[in-house]
């Protein structure tokens, strides 16, 4: 694959931001809630980092998710919505071939990752999952030191550097270093589960990937550790594009800025399969949206 562009400054461990954006004065109401202090970026074009068309994937001949068409833009953050059983998990795999690894599944349409078929024959689906990390729903730390734990991906990718740096450049982006600067070589597992799921988002971090898959990376976790989650994702939107599976409507209207929806749909002969029913900005889809079956679900009045 080629090396995709990627506008982003080395940034040195040393070298960490010192602030994070503010919230803006808005706010948007979901349902009987209203969200304070929804962040946004000022206006500027769309680079489209993912094209999908006709996408199709199917377990064994049976269909989970049909005619996905959207794209997914550089240095944002989209949010899959929709039921259980709608197929957003099974999307989000897609972009990184995860269901490569799935015995009987099978993908149709096209997904274009930087202009290139992501499906095409001549692409390692390991240099894939290289520059698309993925965060999954349960913090999933190895049975190793936390420093091991990063240093992980690296060393099986072979990257040059001084790992010291690597593992706390990762540990920095995640904003986790302060607080596990002091001991590094003890075991993950003594980790709250907030930080777990910081440490795996930084063992994501290590190997420079393009984009971050995350999902329901906080249904596990508590408010408080949710919101450290929550302020990481508008962070590394600065330099990452991230893509979230989410269940959690105020989530995905704090953090996100494009939304997809997604239902399913009863098919001719029984079968229930997942549809995209509208794609827009994450605002348009929770205070104008187009169809009124989002407008029942971001309302709460079906789902």
């Amino acid at each position: 694959m080629t090396d995709p562009h990627r506008q982003r400054e080395d940034d040195r461990p040393e070298e960490r931001q010192a602030s994070r954006p503010g919230p803006a004065e808005t706010s948007l109401d979901v349902g009987a809630a209203t969200l304070e202090g929804k962040r946004s970026q000022p206006a500027k074009p769309r680079k489209p980092i993912f094209e999908l068309s006709g996408v199709e994937v199917a377990y064994s001949g049976k269909v989970a998710v049909r005619d996905i068409g959207f794209d997914i833009a550089m240095n944002e953050i989209t949010a899959l919505i929709g039921p259980s059983g709608c197929g957003k998990s099974t999307l989000l795999r897609c972009l990184n071939r995860m269901n490569d690894l799935v015995p009987g599944a099978t993908v149709d349409g096209t997904i274009n990752y930087h202009g290139q078929d992501l499906y095409a024959s001549t692409i390692d689906p390991v240099e894939v999952r290289k520059r698309i990390g993925m965060v999954f729903q349960k913090p999933n730390p190895f049975p190793k030191s936390i420093y091991d734990n990063i240093a992980f991906g690296p060393r099986v990718l072979g990257m040059k550097g001084d790992m010291d740096e690597i593992v706390e450049r990762a540990l920095r982006r995640g904003a986790l270093w302060d607080e596990v600067k002091d001991r590094l070589k003890t075991n993950a597992f003594g980790m709250s589960g907030g930080q777990q799921q910081r440490l795996c988002i930084a063992r994501t971090l290590a190997t420079d990937p393009d984009v971050i898959l995350m999902d329901e990376p906080c249904s596990a976790l508590d408010p408080i550790s949710t919101g450290k989650i929550e302020d990481l994702m508008l962070e590394l939107r600065e330099r990452y594009s991230i893509v979230i599976v989410t269940h959690n409507m105020q989530q995905a209207a704090r953090v996100s800025d494009m939304t997809a929806f997604f239902t399913v749909a009863l098919e001719d002969d029984g079968h229930r399969t997942g549809r995209m029913v509208e794609f827009d900005e994450t605002q348009t889809i929770f205070t104008n949206p187009n169809d009124e079956r989002t407008e029942a679900y971001v309302t709460g009045k079906v789902g």
